[in-house]
């Protein structure tokens, strides 16, 4: 009997993709009037922001764990409770990924499943 290996969403994606996800995703975040409330509580640069999601969403979506080799379990719920977080940041937050989702080049059934995921996790850290 041979074992079937199991494709992560990290391997259909690669990193490639994931990096242009996260890119976008903050670009919307910062371009955005509609997005102003959740980028307020981000720092001016959102350089680090940008490495912390790729790290976090590499090691979520089965890539390698890049977040949890540098800065521990994501407690990603602990890690945001500094910031107020309401249901319209959490919005805004789903409005910036499902924009920059929409501009991959991905299988839907994937985005779909995906988006589900993470609208699930921002919805988490509502702590308002």
């Amino acid at each position: 009997m041979t074992e079937k290996s199991v494709i992560t969403p990290y391997e259909l994606m690669g990193e490639a993709t994931l990096l242009s996800l996260v890119d976008r995703f903050y670009f919307y975040m910062d371009t955005l009037p509609e997005a102003q409330g959740i980028r307020q509580i981000h720092a001016a640069s959102l350089s680090n922001a940008k490495e912390k999601l790729f790290k976090f969403l590499s090691g979520w979506l089965g890539g390698p764990d890049l977040y949890i080799q540098e800065f521990g379990h994501p407690m990603l719920r602990r890690r945001h409770l500094p910031f107020a977080i309401a249901q319209s940041e959490s919005d805004q937050w789903m409005m910036c990924m499902n924009k920059a989702m929409a501009e991959l080049e991905v299988d839907e059934a994937l985005k779909s499943a995906l988006l589900e995921s993470l609208d699930q996790l921002a919805n988490h850290m509502i702590n308002q």
